[in-house]
């Protein structure tokens, strides 16, 4: 695979997103991703997944180059809710191993995982409107969850991203460790979990999934087709344009 690499040890599938310098989660990285599920839902081998970024970050959100190749038509939006909804609803535990940042479309790839490890100096966020966007992969929905709507409000709203730290504080990450402690840390929770019994595992994910509410759904929906309209404004082009234009993305949210 050209943007990701992964291996099974004690059980544990770890996925490395590997398209420096940002992990951009490009439509290939993601294509990359679904045929890396195809292949280890049904594996024996493999009990829990961890999901984890080479580099600096876990990833600083959407191929924003790829956005001047998109058409009103082309599903983006959908494409990305439908692959997360499935990371959600997979029979495996998937764990998240956030360091550096998660910004836009890595918080939303993050947030799709059934547990978030993060590094305590990580930068977690959704900045999209500071680009004349909305998230589009299922952000707005599950960030409300996890913080509540109106600390949601304020992190969209203002682009600011918080802390690992915060993000713990705020139960948007299950624990916050050192850096350099990270990937092991989410190593040996999963290897914890790999000894449970699948069959029990699959049946506790399907039953975590109920609390997704027809409102939750419903929103989902409304998501991808409000992305869709403001990513044909003006000031989306003109956002998409200057963000471009800038020779190293602030990863900062400033």
């Amino acid at each position: 695979m050209e943007f990701l690499s992964w291996s099974v040890e004690d059980g544990v599938a770890v996925i490395t997103l590997n398209r420096p310098p940002a992990n951009a989660l490009s439509k290939g990285l993601l294509q990359e991703l679904s045929e890396v599920l195809d292949e280890i839902e049904p594996s024996k081998e493999v009990k829990v997944l961890v999901i984890h970024g080479e580099g600096r970050f876990f990833s600083a959100g959407a191929d924003i180059k790829e956005f001047t190749t998109i058409s009103a038509s082309d599903r983006f939006s959908g494409r990305g809710q439908e692959l997360f909804e499935r990371i959600e609803r997979c029979p495996k535990p998937v764990i998240a191993a956030i360091h550096g940042a998660a910004l836009g479309g890595g918080l939303e790839l993050a947030m799709a995982c059934h547990i978030r490890l993060v590094s305590e100096t990580a930068k977690l966020g959704l900045p999209e409107l500071q680009l004349g966007l909305v998230p589009g992969y299922g952000g707005t929905q599950r960030l409300a969850k996890y913080v509540g709507m109106a600390r949601a409000a304020e992190m969209m709203f203002t682009s600011e991203p918080i802390t690992g730290l915060e993000a713990e504080k705020y139960g948007l990450a299950n624990h916050a460790y050192p850096e350099s402690e990270l990937l092991d840390k989410a190593k040996q929770l999963a290897q914890k979990i790999a000894k449970k019994s699948p069959g029990s595992l699959k049946a506790a994910i399907a039953l975590l999934n109920f609390t997704k509410t027809k409102e939750f759904y419903e929103g989902i929906k409304k998501e991808a087709e409000l992305f869709g309209e403001v990513f044909m404004s003006n000031d989306a082009k003109e956002g998409i344009r200057a963000f471009i234009e800038k020779r190293e993305p602030n990863f900062k949210g400033e």
